[in-house]
């Protein structure tokens, strides 16, 4: 039986403030409304630009580090799988809606601020290039319950931050 892939990458800027809600057990529900603009010139030569906004989740570890260091104007590369659903509600209408999950996030250079804020407790994170990134489980088992510090607080110093 062939598999499909369902692999979406996106690079853009976030149009607010992460928002994030806890399920009983815990565990983060992080929204991240990201702005896409792409540029192209028409017939007659005139620059053309069309954003394009997309409603990212990110569950757990990710959530967490998202909504602690994100800030609207951040411009983020997400990497995830597209997901649609359908919802009733009380009048009796279906809506649709189309959200990005993400598995991976690396926050870019640039943007909405340096979140010093939480540089003093520690995350799941590795450097790459200018940002830093964040796969869920890539620091090992991560404590799902609430905001326990982790027992991976040792492991770098403030400095190790990119931003």
């Amino acid at each position: 039986m062939a598999r499909g892939v369902n692999k979406v990458i996106l690079v853009g800027n976030l149009g607010n403030d992460p928002e994030t809600k806890y399920t009983q057990g815990g565990m983060a529900i992080t929204t991240l409304s990201l702005a896409t603009t792409s540029v192209r010139k028409d017939k007659d030569g005139q620059t053309i630009e069309k954003t394009e906004w997309h409603r990212v989740k990110c569950f757990g570890k990710l959530g967490e580090i998202a909504e602690k260091y994100l800030q609207k104007g951040r411009q983020v590369y997400i990497e995830g799988s597209i997901r649609y659903d359908k919802f009733t509600g009380n009048d009796g209408v279906e809506k649709y809606f189309t959200d990005i999950v993400a598995d991976e996030m690396q926050m870019l250079g640039g943007g909405g601020g340096s979140g010093a804020e939480g540089r003093n407790e520690s995350r799941s994170s590795s450097s790459r290039g200018e940002g830093a990134a964040a796969r869920p489980g890539s620091a090992g088992t991560a404590d799902r319950g609430g905001s326990k510090p982790s027992e991976f607080a040792e492991d770098f110093a403030d400095d190790d931050i990119p931003f």
